[in-house]
């Protein structure tokens, strides 16, 4: 067994757990890996080892603290989140409303998402389904779609050959809709959806400009329709998002 097989292996049994599915049994672990019993089993006692996996009680497993120490490393932990921590509490000081950080990621224009590296919420903000390390799509988010004003041509051209799943009735998924709406997110400068993501919402977000190092970014906020008041909201997001950038660029 190579060294890339290895990996590829233990990859294969990280990913495997989910938000939905955060503990698995020996069993699913090789339903969803298809690895043979025997190997998955010598895998996991090497992860257990090096703190990658945790054994739970009731013959479970879970992820493993030493792979949340080695993700807290990441410049988008130590560089964008953490210092952008006082900006995202100003923002839900001024609003009162759910705050969220996200960058671009994925392997291809087609399969590519918005990955939430910071949040902030509290008792009277609108219950959301995004979290701190979660994924949205990005043609039903704010904060997707300020990323998404912000590709060239190209990439573009390549993400309109995927799939847009209808996250709710009210969610663009055509082609030629979505293209508009970007082209008014470029004009005004912030990026809105209205009920595209979740029944009973709008979220308003901008795109950070592109800095070294770092994916694009984008910072959004997620309100209740009835509170929603969209251009005051577009100026705090968009004060915010400068403010941001202003310390990202300090050395």
């Amino acid at each position: 067994m190579g060294g890339a097989g290895i990996l590829g292996r233990a990859l294969g049994v990280l990913g495997s757990f989910s938000e939905d599915d955060p503990e698995l049994t020996a069993a699913q672990l090789v339903a969803r890996t298809g690895l043979p019993a025997s190997t998955l089993h010598r895998l996991l006692s090497t992860l257990i080892e090096h703190g990658l996996v945790v054994r739970l009680p009731g013959a479970r497993y879970t992820v493993g603290s030493r792979l949340w120490e080695l993700g807290e490393l990441s410049p988008l932990s130590l560089r964008l989140r953490e210092r952008s921590i006082p900006n995202l509490m100003r923002l839900y000081e001024a609003t009162g409303e759910n705050v969220h950080l996200g960058v671009l990621d994925g392997r291809s224009p087609e399969r590519s998402s918005v990955l939430y590296v910071g949040r902030v919420t509290g008792r009277k903000s609108y219950p959301t389904v995004s979290r701190a390390g979660g994924r949205g799509p990005l043609h039903a988010t704010g904060v997707g779609k300020a990323l998404l004003a912000g590709r060239d041509g190209a990439w573009l051209g390549a993400y309109f050959r995927g799939t847009r799943e209808l996250e709710t009735r009210h969610t663009i998924v055509d082609e030629a809709e979505l293209r508009a709406d970007l082209d008014r997110t470029r004009a005004r400068g912030y990026a809105s959806t209205r009920e595209e993501m979740t029944l009973g919402t709008v979220s308003v977000a901008a795109a950070l400009p592109l800095l070294p190092g770092l994916p694009p970014v984008a910072l959004g906020l997620v309100v209740d329709l009835a509170r929603a008041d969209e251009k005051r909201l577009a100026a705090l997001v968009q004060q915010s998002a400068r403010d941001i950038v202003a310390v990202l660029r300090e050395p």
